[in-house]
């Protein structure tokens, strides 16, 4: 046996041998740790997402808001404490209180017009 045949065994043999070494190593220090480390991990890992979908839900059933357009009437959904635009007229309503209002910008005044029936002079 040749000492290249050698040292061509020993670079396939590096990563077994490292992982032995690193092996020898925890079970010196004790796996313990270790394992409790990887259950909590993996229990946050499948933790995490249920309570983010049931989280979610439970932000959106507060947030979301079902209600009629002032200017058309057209329902729609809108997001409390945001401003959006009816898909119906195009009007900008803004999402307060769980209901919808146009958005005017400060210094507008929002009338409202009643229709007067006429009434002719020979009455």
């Amino acid at each position: 046996m040749s000492l290249k045949s050698f040292q061509l065994n020993l670079v396939n043999l590096r990563p077994w041998l490292t992982l032995l070494a690193v092996t020898w190593l925890l079970a010196s220090l004790g796996l313990g740790w270790l394992v409790n480390s990887l259950l909590i991990i993996v229990g946050l890992l499948l933790l995490a997402p249920v309570l983010a979908f049931f989280g979610f839900r439970w932000w959106l059933k507060r947030n979301l808001v079902a209600d009629r357009c002032p200017v058309c009437r057209y329902e729609f959904t809108g997001l409390n404490n945001s401003q959006l635009q009816c898909p119906s007229c195009g009007e900008q309503v803004l999402v307060q209180s769980g209901h919808f209002r146009r958005f005017t910008p400060d210094g507008t005044i929002d009338v409202t017009a009643v229709e007067v029936p006429a009434q002719s002079l020979e009455d």
